[in-house]
């Protein structure tokens, strides 16, 4: 979490000196803004990794805050709220806001939030990071899954590592008994017209006319420009 950016957008100087400690005992590096309308321009000038935001303030309330950083920008918001505003806590969930407090809070509370959220979002963009995309196609190496058209598709595991490997590898030909050896392993004796059936299984299955057999040899993925 070393080096992560916090913005606090709250009216209470006493709120914005206690978090601004406990988040640089946390080595978090700390920029604070007093109402909603330099919380934005703070915002814009700070691209914060998160942003902790009372609900009640002057100029710009919170939620509008929310309302305004959605339109173009996902950094995650923990709402401060008293008690008696429960509606306004929903209100701002429906916004876009990833988390609330209730004051009064313990500030090792809004620390812990905020490095829930922060390995949340680190999770996330891991998993963006190692997607596997192509138009109509997305595969999902973290939990072995794969979208066609936006809906899931289920393979079966040899299925599923047939697709992973040859996308994984676009315009490459694979032999059939390279692809026999690298998905069944060197111990599998079956017919190599295995990995022919496989391959008419999955393409039924995902409907995407992306596996090209290549003659006398074997597979490979391939997707036109116009595809």
């Amino acid at each position: 979490m070393e080096g992560k950016r916090i913005l606090i957008i709250d009216d209470d100087k006493n709120v914005l000196e206690i978090l601004s400690l406990y988040l640089k005992r946390d080595n978090f590096e700390v920029m604070m803004a007093k109402d909603g309308e330099e919380g934005l321009d703070k915002a814009k000038e700070f691209n914060p990794n998160l942003i902790i935001l009372d609900i009640m303030m002057p100029k710009i309330d919170g939620l509008e805050v929310v309302k305004s950083l959605r339109k173009d920008n996902e950094v995650p918001v923990i709402l401060l709220s008293a008690k008696g505003e429960e509606f306004d806590r929903v209100l701002g969930l429906e916004l876009g806001a990833d988390d609330y407090v209730t004051k009064p809070f313990s500030p090792r509370e809004v620390i812990a939030r905020v490095k829930a959220i922060l390995k949340r979002v680190n999770r996330l963009e891991n998993n963006k990071k190692d997607l596997i995309s192509y138009p109509n196609l997305i595969v999902h190496p973290k939990d072995r899954s794969v979208e066609v058209k936006g809906e899931e598709v289920d393979l079966s595991p040899k299925e599923y590592e047939l697709l992973l490997l040859l996308a994984r590898h676009p315009k490459q030909v694979f032999k059939r008994e390279v692809l026999c050896d690298r998905i069944w392993g060197m111990d599998y004796y079956g017919d190599t017209r295995t990995v022919d059936v496989h391959i008419n299984w999955l393409r039924d299955k995902i409907g995407l006319d992306y596996i090209k057999t290549v003659w006398g040899v074997g597979y490979k993925f391939e997707v036109k420009v116009d595809d």
